[in-house]
């Protein structure tokens, strides 16, 4: 099976903008989560999906292969949609642009996830929530799992409510890298905006809410999702 990577990165950021060509270490954020994403042993091609002539500049200058896409995608799977629609692939793994400590072995992991089980339409990663200000964070997203490690249900909140503040309660987060058969890709980008996905600004609930599934894979290792300023420090402290 053909499996590739796409590295969506957007140039305009809420909470911090410009983001994916932010310098840590000397070099643009999206340029560390490309030489990371490399390392790689299932990708056959790794692809950064940008919306800006910036990014498609800066990208040519370390190295890296890219394309130019619409500026108008929702979201980093439409504009996923728009790069793969042509290509002979059947896994698409979707490596988020602001994870500059993204681990090869985590998108492996997520792959073999499609590859070992043929009814599996799409696969995250989680880890085990080890901080607890990370609980109360609505940036840190949560997420259960059933006993098969399907997902049951993403949220910004602090899920499962533990009642009797019992210590064998397993909290896990979610880590924002995803991997998709390419046929499925379509039916997800096609989907109506489900209620739940409104109510708490998560995509993936989409899938859940129309009845399709979604494999977890655990990973220990630690990554950094750079949304805010402070963040940025953390990366550049562990970087450097």
């Amino acid at each position: 099976m053909k499996i590739i990577g796409v590295i969506p990165a957007r140039l305009g950021s809420t909470r911090l903008q410009g983001k994916v060509l932010i310098e840590i270490a000397g070099k643009p954020m999206i340029a560390h989560v490309w030489e990371r994403a490399k390392q790689s042993k299932l990708l056959s091609d790794l692809i950064i999906a940008c919306d800006d002539e910036k990014v498609l500049k800066a990208v040519k200058k370390f190295g890296g292969k890219a394309v130019l896409t619409s500026i108008d995608h929702p979201s980093g799977s439409d504009r996923i949609a728009e790069v793969i629609r042509d290509l002979d692939v059947d896994i698409v793994i979707n490596i988020q642009g602001d994870e500059p400590l993204i681990h090869h072995s985590v998108i492996d992991n997520l792959a073999n996830a499609l590859l070992k089980d043929p009814a599996t339409p799409m696969a995250t990663v989680i880890k085990v929530l080890e901080k607890k200000e990370d609980l109360e964070n609505p940036n840190v997203v949560k997420v259960v799992i059933d006993e098969h490690k399907n997902a049951l249900y993403f949220s910004r909140a602090a899920i499962p409510f533990n009642r009797e503040h019992k210590k064998d309660v397993t909290y896990y987060k979610h880590l924002g890298i995803y991997a998709y058969r390419k046929d499925f890709l379509f039916v997800f980008k096609n989907l109506p905006k489900s209620k739940l996905e409104k109510a708490e600004g998560l995509e993936q609930l989409r899938v859940l809410e129309a009845g399709y599934k979604i494999k977890t894979v655990e990973t220990d290792i630690e990554t950094i999702g750079v949304d805010t300023a402070e963040d940025l420090k953390k990366v550049e402290k562990l970087l450097k």
